[in-house]
């Protein structure tokens, strides 16, 4: 894993990759993109990759044979080697079936930096001074969709069957990892009401610190506005108490609708009447500065001729 670097770090360990001597690097032996395999010195389960900024990456494999107190002892050898080869940083993961190997590293100073469902991935700073890794995610991203039909003004509204307090909302739910927000948006409603969708906009984002829901971490709630391509109603039983199609006016005004949903309702009511080209932020697929990769941007549209530049002075 060539983990993503904060500015810190990269103003960090630049100065040490200039000078440090990179023995696995001359060897030009191909460890992945931009890195190159760590040579082995008497221990090859602490073979690693090291990356294009100073660091090394070692992922354990299957070590049933070795015991912990021998694990230490190749793990600090293993340091000690990184240390004079002038390594900034060591990434140790660890598969769930050896955790018996994180005490021992966690002795020699390792941290823990995130885990995930079937494995834990483990830092050492070897630079100078406090460690200047970048942290884990810090986010989680939830997606509501505003399902709106305008010809009837009607709204899609669910009351969530798991809340204290049965309140009117847009259903929704945490996006999946590397999935669209349009998409969480569409793939949501469609499991909590069985109604199909097609994504047009972003409408809002909110932000909220410390939320319980995300284990006291930040919560982005992304609210999109979708255009119906069913109207039958199917709730999902586990999920919604209750589920209607409502008149977008009666919810702007409703005093048993979330705040955030009032404001969206308000914002779609303001989008009908003048125009939605006011409220939405569109989506445009541009290339990423990675070679093949793609990101969305949303914003207000962009007329023609600014897209391209063309007669503009």
């Amino acid at each position: 894993m060539s983990p993503l670097l904060s500015r810190g770090y990269l103003r960090a360990v630049l100065p040490w990759v200039r000078g440090a001597r990179l023995s696995a690097g001359s060897r030009g032996a191909s460890g992945g993109p931009g890195g190159a395999r760590d040579s082995p010195a008497g221990a090859s389960w602490l073979q690693g990759e090291v990356d294009r900024f100073g660091g090394v990456s070692v992922r354990l494999g299957a070590l049933d044979r070795l015991d912990a107190a021998a694990f230490q002892r190749g793990l600090q050898a293993a340091i000690q080697r990184w240390r004079s080869e002038g390594r900034v940083a060591a990434w140790l993961h660890v598969p769930i079936l050896q955790s018996r190997f994180i005490a021992p590293a966690a002795a020699l100073g390792f941290c823990f930096h995130h885990a995930e469902a079937d494995s834990s991935t483990l830092t050492l700073w070897l630079g100078p001074g406090p460690s200047r890794l970048p942290g884990y995610a810090t986010h989680q991203v939830g997606v509501a969709g505003a399902v709106f039909d305008e010809n009837t003004r009607k709204i899609l509204v669910v009351q969530d069957r798991n809340k204290l307090k049965n309140m009117w909302k847009f259903p929704g739910g945490l996006s999946e990892p590397g999935e669209d927000i349009g998409d969480t948006a569409v793939r949501e409603v469609f499991e909590e009401t069985g109604v199909r969708s097609e994504f047009k906009s972003l409408l809002s984002v909110r932000q909220q610190h410390r939320h319980p829901g995300a284990f006291g971490k930040s919560d982005m709630y992304l609210i999109c506005r979708l255009q119906p391509r069913s109207f039958a109603i199917q709730p999902c039983p586990h999920e919604c108490l209750r589920c209607q199609w409502m008149d977008l006016a009666e919810l702007a005004r409703a005093a048993d609708a979330t705040p955030v949903t009032s404001r969206a309702a308000r914002l779609l009511l303001y989008g009908h009447r003048e125009g939605f080209d006011r409220v939405d932020l569109t989506v445009a697929q541009l290339p990423a500065a990675h070679t093949g990769s793609f990101y969305k941007l949303y914003h207000r549209a962009l007329p023609d001729p600014y897209k391209t530049m063309a007669g503009v002075d």
